[in-house]
């Protein structure tokens, strides 16, 4: 029984997740299988970049800025974008913008939440610890995918120089914004959650604009408001 119930709430905050940006999908809703299967990707990323985390702590060392920003958040979002990029970018199913944004966080939530079972299992099961975690490092997880996913959206969606300029920025910016609520974790002790707060806030603010336009920009719309006006 205790096993089930840490398991649950390991698993329970990237699910609710993904559920809610599932159903964020307002014009052509992804297979669920699709879904499932690019989540559970994110399951399979967590050892090569545990890895290869560990292979470049030994070689440079537990500087906090090497650490947060290249080691930390550059590993993991280098491994979750180069597997969407490979499997999903040029994937028949991802045919409008949004369709980037729910595989990103698909692949992302999938990732926090082998983290979620390794920290509830390493003796962090308290309710106290697990409700932080889905409110901050599961949470920035799903952010740092909307990021990626949006400017993915926006590649390939796009023509020419704005492509690939597009393609750079899905992965530098989840790259950085990862790296700076890693490098406020790893650097302030005793007053991380008076930056990390503001930050998650803010993230979520313009991760929800960034929706907002992705399905503003869907080919289905006009489709859908066609089929509205005839019924």
């Amino acid at each position: 029984m205790l096993l089930f119930s840490i398991i649950t709430a390991a698993v329970a905050p990237g699910l609710a997740l993904l559920t809610y940006f599932y159903l964020k999908d307002r014009y052509d809703s992804e297979p669920l299988h699709m879904v499932v299967k690019v989540f559970l990707l994110g399951f399979l990323v967590v050892l090569p970049v545990m890895i290869l985390q560990r292979g470049l702590t030994l070689w440079l060392g537990d500087h906090p800025l090497i650490s947060s920003v290249g080691i930390s958040a550059g590993v993991e979002e280098f491994f979750k974008w180069f597997v969407l990029y490979h499997i999903i970018y040029n994937h028949t199913e991802f045919d409008e913008p949004y369709d980037g944004i729910l595989y990103s966080v698909a692949i992302s939530l999938g990732f926090a939440t082998v983290e979620n079972i390794m920290y509830a299992f390493a003796g962090h099961a308290s309710f106290g610890y697990m409700l932080m975690r889905a409110l901050l490092p599961v949470s920035g997880h799903a952010m740092f995918g909307v990021m990626m996913g949006y400017y993915l959206g926006r590649a390939k969606f796009s023509q020419g120089r704005k492509t690939r300029y597009f393609i750079i920025v899905s992965l530098v910016f989840p790259m950085f914004w990862h790296g700076i609520y890693d490098l406020i974790l790893n650097t302030m002790t005793h007053y991380w959650v008076w930056f990390a707060v503001p930050l998650m806030a803010g993230l979520w603010y313009t991760g929800m604009g960034k929706v907002r336009r992705a399905n503003n920009r869907s080919p289905f719309r006009f489709v859908k408001r066609e089929e509205e006006v005839n019924l």
